[in-house]
């Protein structure tokens, strides 16, 4: 074995420990030099004076979301009571009807061929009673005389009785057939405007056909839906600011009644307004469609800008100032308002006279420094920062 190789084996170990030993020196050397280093400077935000809004109090008034149709108070769908053929129907959609008009009529052929039916059948059971009540009278004088017994005068009464009451029966008839005669001519029961044509005229209709449907416009009123726990604040007088869909003509309502009982499926509570018409409101049809919102009362509320409100986590929060830092605050949105020229929302969970940011600050993380109007920066603070 060569005698250098030993030799250079040592050497290449030696290399590697100064090596080591000096890597750990400037390893030390730097972090000394790094606990020794100034701390480095906090930045802080700058607050301008229209950028702080202050938590205030206000007694506001309670609204609620309505939607619903437009339903008349007095409507009346128009059916054939008997079957047979449509005749003499002219009326057409947006007509005026009156409360007892002639509006179409069942072929009476076969009704009037029934009432004469039914009176033949009345006139012989007419005939038969006469002919019952000269029997009895004079079973009745020929057992005074003693010729016959008093069992054929009974059976005599039974038979005059018998007729009678078939008589009666027969004139039941007459009344029934006349009745459905009086049923071929179909009479609006109320005046109104017609709404639906839904038969024409030489249709075969059967009994309970639709033919018309009858609308009063003189009395309308809302049917709304509201969710149980809106409902629960409905009381009947409040009043209701609602307006056409599409459009911003304003029409007044006010709660007359609430249902009872919730939908079945829904369970969402119906509620009814009565529509306030005048001159000045817009002309209103059935089945249209209004929105608007009900006054439910009044409440104090803590109010803050609309865009304070920030949703850009799982929870609303509002940035708030305290101690100088920047805290983020959990709130819930309870209504939504336009006061003060600017769109406000009532919240909870944020307490009275908390100094608010403004969304226009933008989101900044829970702790950071700020500088609020007149304040003066802190002396170990760097200047502040600008936003872009």
């Amino acid at each position: 074995m060569k005698r250098w190789i030993p030799w250079t084996i040592a050497a290449v170990a030696l290399a590697l420990v100064a090596a080591g030993a000096l890597r750990a020196i400037g390893a030390r050397k730097a972090q000394q030099q790094a606990l020794s280093a100034p701390a480095a400077k906090e930045v802080v935000m700058q607050i301008a004076a229209d950028e702080l809004w202050t938590a205030q109090r206000q007694r506001l008034p309670l609204t609620l979301p309505i939607t619903g149709t437009v339903r008349a108070v007095q409507s009346a769908v128009i059916k054939a009571r008997v079957p047979g053929e449509l005749q003499g129907l002219e009326l057409r959609e947006g007509d005026s009807v009156r409360a007892g008009q002639i509006v179409a009529r069942i072929d009476p052929t076969e009704s009037q061929a029934r009432v004469r039916q039914a009176q033949e059948q009345a006139d012989a059971a007419r005939a038969q009673v006469d002919i019952a009540q000269r029997q009895f009278s004079n079973n009745r004088a020929l057992v005074e005389q003693g010729f016959i017994s008093r069992t054929a005068l009974e059976t005599s009464q039974a038979s005059l009785s018998a007729a009678q009451a078939s008589h009666q029966a027969a004139l039941a008839a007459v009344d029934v057939a006349r009745k459905a005669l009086a049923d071929t001519v179909l009479r609006s029961p109320l005046a109104g405007q017609v709404s639906q044509r839904l038969a024409q005229n030489g249709e075969r209709v059967a009994v309970e056909a639709r033919i018309l449907e009858v609308v009063d416009l003189a009395r309308l009123e809302l049917e709304a839906q509201l969710a149980p726990a809106d409902a629960a604040a409905v009381r009947v007088g409040q009043k209701a600011q609602l307006a056409i869909e599409g459009t911003d003509q304003g029409v007044q309502a006010t709660v007359v009644r609430i249902n009872p009982s919730a939908q079945a499926a829904s369970r969402a509570v119906p509620v009814y307004l009565a529509i306030e018409q005048d001159a000045r409101a817009p002309a209103l049809r059935h089945g249209l469609f209004l929105q608007g919102r009900l006054d439910v009362g009044e409440a104090e509320r803590v109010v803050v800008p609309l865009e304070s409100v920030r949703i850009d986590q799982p929870e609303p929060y509002v940035q708030v100032v305290e101690s100088g830092r920047v805290a983020h605050r959990k709130v819930r949105t309870l209504e939504r308002l336009q006061a003060q020229g600017q769109s406000l929302a009532a919240v909870q969970g944020l307490p009275e006279g908390a100094q608010v940011l403004a969304g226009s600050v933008g989101a900044l993380p829970q702790g950071t420094a700020l500088q609020l109007p007149g304040q003066a920066p802190a002396a170990a603070a760097s200047a502040p920062a600008r936003r872009p």
